[in-house]
């Protein structure tokens, strides 16, 4: 049962649309595939077309409840979300302590789904240094860094690489991998960052995902890039950065022709 982070050092990067776009396209490719959503901002559900009224989620009562599994939605074929939930201030520094403070809460939270062999697990984490993250470390397989194709990123690097921002991995058996996203290569700047990340990453950097208006087309209406624009640079980034995750965590991969991921909500 794989466990894959992505993590950002800061905001605003579009680590949770590359989170969701990664989960659909392993899920098509013939993967079961659980999206789990640890930042309290509960923007992932928004990526799978759970309507925007329904606040359900896992966050306000994962402390008294020993199984989070109940509020799993299955949101497609070989395709389902664990939503944040909508939670108050108390509640969120609740959950940040028992991160903090109960070793195995994380696992006995998530026992159900850790059972199942051929379950992918897709953890969208918080940006920046977290509890979330450091907690998952015991049980994560790859830690997936976001990035952008712009100066903020590139003046962050240095210290992203120095675990300055995020938990240094305590275990060596963790993979740590970067994806540049909104890669711009008509403009001198995007192209001359997105170059210095391929040659400084180089192993490490799983993929750029390419600026392409299909993106917002996408969030907005809550379905896969692939979905809305197949043949898009931004679709081919994806599905790209989709197979050496794959690869990475020696996952099967299929052609996706019985694997549709359109948003199929469920109540």
């Amino acid at each position: 049962m794989p466990l894959v982070c992505v993590c950002s050092p800061k905001g605003g990067v579009g680590k949770t649309t590359v989170a969701a776009n990664l989960a659909y396209a392993l899920a098509r490719s013939g993967s079961k595939v659980l999206v789990v959503d640890f930042d309290t901002q509960n923007a992932l559900r928004l990526h799978f077309g759970v309507p925007i009224a329904d606040n359900r989620g896992f966050v306000a009562q994962s402390g008294t409840l020993s199984d989070w599994s109940q509020f799993i939605l299955k949101v497609g074929p070989n395709l389902f979300v664990l939503p944040c939930g909508e939670v108050t201030e108390d509640e969120r520094l609740q959950f940040e302590d028992n991160l903090m403070n109960e070793p195995m809460f994380i696992q006995r939270g998530l026992s159900a789904v850790l059972k199942i062999p051929d379950m992918v697990v897709i953890a969208d984490m918080p940006p920046g240094r977290n509890a979330a993250l450091k907690a998952m470390e015991s049980v994560a397989d790859m830690r997936i860094v976001v990035l952008l194709a712009d100066t903020a990123s590139l003046s962050l690097l240095p210290l992203v690489e120095q675990h300055k921002f995020m938990n240094k991995p305590r275990s060596h058996s963790i993979g740590e991998y970067y994806v540049v996203n909104q890669s711009d290569m008509r403009r001198t700047l995007s192209r001359d960052v997105t170059h210095f990340f391929e040659q400084r990453l180089r192993d490490k950097l799983l993929g750029t995902i390419h600026r392409d208006e299909c993106v917002p087309e996408a969030n907005a209406s809550q379905r896969a890039i692939m979905d809305i624009s197949p043949v898009s640079a931004a679709a081919f980034d994806v599905d790209h950065i989709s197979k050496k995750v794959a690869v990475i965590l020696g996952l099967s991969v299929g052609d996706g022709a019985h694997h549709h991921t359109a948003s199929i909500y469920s109540s």
